[in-house]
């Protein structure tokens, strides 16, 4: 399969938001904890628990299902990138070989369902152990050992480092993935913030001096506590002061974890949930300044860690945004230096404010026909097939014009390729009576009209076309003798016999005398034949308004004619 295909592209952005998804579900497993502080034990969600897994089973499911096409997506062959255009190699044991060599173990060992295994199996059997060391082993096991690659694994990907390419090229996309690492640095912090408050309660509960060890084990599992103490021991265990003391502040050194003590007794998952990421944000935001860790070594690493994520998300994160909001305001400030530049030409060179009116207003449309984007320079760079299509659809109104339905795609191509934007404001005289016609001009968008010499008007709209008599003129420069030689034609060009002005603001395309009188030798034959010729010579408002005045001289210097015989037979009768 190409990587570069449609079904390819579609499936990178399936993956990119089930990955997103992924990375957000693992640490919410760590929320289904919590204490029920009216029997001081440890409970699980098991209906969220069940939810979390299926979820994250079908992240996994989608995970794998790219891991089998990664054995039919061909890749660049590393040794074509050096010399310039990379090969892509398509043969099966290759591409296999290519992806068993990379990222084929990390992958398989990101799809590793571990917390469904923790979750659903180990933790129900060994949650009542009393030890500190059980819940270290979780915290290393579904973060350390697996989510920590699944974020090198991924987070590159949805930055857009594919092999493919920029899987989000907008700039409105880019900012809303940088919103998400933040709050999905956020996130992590603040589950790991939770669970480590927990285990620092459950640590306290496990060394409440008025019950015994055995019973402890028990009673710290709301599950096994209904199952295993009797009731006498389940009444001692809530009214014992030394565990009533573990949620409060008195209790032990909480450290950073204070706050997190009394939210472990919340109900509801989604308040846990929320303070915690409001915590997670606090903390990266102010880089840990309003917290003051205890003596706890892994306290006080942990808040180093926080410190350290933080200056790297405001060196990164930050920067990215800076750089996408001066992106937007970049058009506009490229406007407003325009536009000073230009007054200060004006003012510089006495420029009367009615031409400087002109002036603003030409500037004004220009901007907001062409956005500031020269076309030239873009298509400089593109391949000459793709500058050809974008063209095609550029210059569709060509089709409109009777004169170039006719044509063939090969002579249009040739026409596209030498058309140039313009713009022209209302009241701009396009041609001049007894002025040189240097240009046909095509309106993509508003008004002309074309005044001729007898005072008559013809509107010009979208689809129209002034100057069309510079074709037929060409047509003739280009002509051959009988004998072979070329027929010499006077330099001077060819004068309009009309004014042309615009109705309104118009957006137009033109070609001038230079490109059109090219395209005329390239293609000689065909622009010469009768349905050519014909096309132009009916549909042209030119040479409709010089067919109707030649029509006028003949009909008048018939009506002298019939008149002066009419006076000589008078004349002679007489």
């Amino acid at each position: 399969m190409n990587p570069h295909s449609k079904f390819v592209q579609v499936w990178a952005r399936i993956l990119a938001f089930s990955s997103l998804v992924a990375i957000f579900i693992d640490p919410l497993f760590l929320f289904l904890f919590s204490i029920h502080h009216e029997n001081n034990c440890i409970a699980i969600d098991w209906p969220k628990t069940i939810k979390l897994a299926s979820i994250r089973s079908i992240t996994d499911l989608i995970f794998f299902m790219n891991m089998l096409l990664q054995f039919r997506l061909a890749y660049v062959a590393p040794e074509s990138r050096i010399v310039g255009a990379g090969q892509l190699v398509d043969h099966p044991s290759k591409i296999a070989r290519h992806y068993f060599r990379g990222k084929f173990f990390l992958d398989l060992f990101v799809v590793l369902p571990i917390p469904q295994v923790i979750m659903l199996w180990v933790i129900p059997v060994y949650l009542g152990i009393p030890s500190e060391e059980y819940e270290k082993q979780i915290l290393g096991a579904t973060i350390l050992l697996q989510y920590l690659p699944k974020l090198c694994r991924l987070l590159p990907f949805l930055a857009g480092q594919t092999p493919t390419g920029f899987i989000f090229e907008s700039a409105w996309t880019n900012f809303v993935i940088n919103l998400l690492t933040f709050m999905l640095v956020g996130h992590g912090v603040g589950s790991c913030w939770y669970f480590s408050g927990l285990q620092r309660v459950k640590a306290c509960l496990l060394n409440a001096s008025d019950i015994s060890e055995d019973v402890r084990g028990f009673l710290i599992d709301c599950d096994n506590s209904r199952s295993f103490a009797s009731e006498s021991e389940q009444a001692l265990w809530r009214n014992s002061s030394s565990v009533n003391a573990c949620f409060q502040e008195d209790g032990i050194t909480y450290g950073i974890f204070l706050k997190a003590v009394n939210l472990t007794t919340q109900h509801s998952f989604f308040t846990r949930y929320s303070y915690s990421l409001f915590w997670g944000f606090q903390q990266i935001s102010t880089l840990c300044g309003n917290l003051t860790p205890s003596y706890s070594v892994g306290e006080v690493f942990f808040t180093m860690g926080i410190i350290g994520l933080g200056l790297l998300l405001f060196a990164r994160l930050i920067g990215n945004m800076h750089n996408f909001l001066q992106s937007l305001d970049r058009r506009r400030m490229e406007m407003m230096l325009r536009r000073r530049d230009v007054e200060q030409w004006m003012s510089h060179r006495l420029l009367p404010e009615d031409l400087r009116k002109r002036v603003r207003e030409a500037e004004r449309y220009n901007w907001a026909a062409t956005r500031g984007v020269n076309e030239e320079l873009l298509f400089e760079n593109m391949p000459d097939d793709l500058q050809r299509d974008i063209r095609r659809h550029l210059f569709k109104f060509l089709k409109k014009v009777r004169i170039f339905s006719l044509m063939d795609e090969t002579i249009l191509d040739s026409i596209r390729e030498r058309l140039k934007q313009r713009t022209y404001i209302w009241g701009s005289r396009v041609l001049h009576n007894k002025g040189l016609v240097e240009k046909m001009v095509f309106i993509v968008r508003g008004e002309m009209e074309s005044i001729g010499e007898d005072g008559s008007v013809l509107p010009l709209s979208e689809g129209d076309v002034c100057g069309e008599e510079l074709l037929t003129w060409c047509l003739e420069r280009s002509s051959i003798n009988p004998d072979g030689t070329r027929i010499t034609m006077p330099p001077k060009g060819l004068v309009s016999n009309r004014n042309v002005r615009c109705v309104t603001n118009v957006e137009a395309f033109s070609l001038s005398v230079a490109d059109l009188e090219d395209v005329t030798s390239l293609f000689p034959r065909f622009l010469r034949s009768n349905r050519v010729q014909g096309a132009i010579r009916y549909e042209s408002p030119y040479w409709r308004l010089r067919a109707a005045m030649q029509i006028q001289v003949a009909w008048r210097y018939r009506k002298r004619q019939l008149q002066r015989l009419y006076t000589a037979q008078s004349s002679y009768n007489r």
